[in-house]
């Protein structure tokens, strides 16, 4: 089997039959689906259970609520796919996606510094997330593709299931939540991404997903948003970044109790600690603007 769909989900009954749809229309099969709802309390269960395996084989899960992190861990130790694609509850694939993944894969297949294979996003009005394009393939980091080459946007990630199943997520029990940019940063210090212009993967961004409502999540899994920022300084990237990423750090910092300050996690240089009152500041305000 060349392709493990992965798709974390809770209380979203009401957008994973549209996903569903989409995948029966692929024009490439190898693949299999696996569904780890979070802990749902909407008849998300009832919905996957009636879903018709006929075309390709569906594996549902059902876990206890520990957040998108930590079901991708639990859906990586679950796939037999060569390749690990996470496909959110509330999106959908073109009808070309796994044929295109499929093709750029063999493309790369006897390549083993590429660990990650990366089409495009677009929303379903026809537009690219981040703007267009001047490339057709490029390899290289995933650090170099945002902070070399300054491409924005999110884009959609198959990744190799022998890799992602070395770099799990931290797990605190404390935390629902952890930067899927942790992941992609800590497989781009060994790895490349083959990255290629094609719209494999249709979004949209709900009022109630994450993305709408980032900040305060952040501030409620600080432990993960402080490690992935305190990598990231500590990554071969420009000091620019550098210098947002450590503001970032001592912004989500400021969110610990005092009994867990947890600093044996990070590497935090001493100059650093220059700009802690800026970000102690924009916690202020943070804190300001989710009351």
């Amino acid at each position: 089997m060349k392709i493990s769909i992965f798709t974390p989900t809770y209380n979203r009954a009401y957008t994973l039959g549209a996903l569903y749809e989409s995948l029966r229309k692929q024009t490439c099969l190898d693949f299999e689906w696996i569904i780890v709802d979070d802990g749902s309390t909407d008849n998300t269960e009832e919905l996957c259970h009636r879903f018709n395996s006929d075309l390709f084989p569906i594996h549902y899960f059902k876990t206890q609520n520990h957040g998108k992190h930590v079901a991708i861990n639990f859906g990586a130790q679950k796939a037999l796919g060569e390749w690990f694609f996470i496909v959110d509850s509330d999106d959908q694939l073109p009808e070309h996606s796994i044929e295109n993944i499929i093709k750029e894969s063999k493309k790369i297949s006897d390549n083993k510094d590429i660990a990650v294979l990366c089409g495009m996003r677009f929303y379903k009005n026809g537009e690219r997330v981040g703007g267009n394009l001047n490339f057709k393939e490029i390899d290289c980091s995933a650090l170099d593709f945002r902070y070399k080459y300054h491409i924005k946007g999110d884009a959609a990630e198959a990744i190799r299931t022998t890799v992602i199943k070395k770099y799990p997520f931290p797990v605190f029990d404390d935390e629902r939540f952890c930067p899927e940019a942790f992941l992609f940063n800590r497989i781009a210090r060994k790895y490349k991404t083959h990255y290629f212009n094609k719209n494999v993967y249709l979004c949209e961004y709900l009022t109630d997903g994450l993305s709408a409502k980032i900040t305060k999540i952040r501030m409620n899994s600080w432990k993960g948003t402080c490690l992935c920022y305190s990598e990231l300084a500590n990554s071969s990237v420009p000091f620019k970044v550098k210098l947002r990423s450590w503001l970032n750090f001592w912004r989500f910092h400021a969110c610990h109790k005092p009994e867990e300050l947890y600093d044996n996690l990070f590497k935090i240089p001493q100059w650093s600690k220059i700009i802690k009152p800026f970000g102690y500041i924009i916690h202020i305000m943070d804190l300001k603007i989710i009351k």
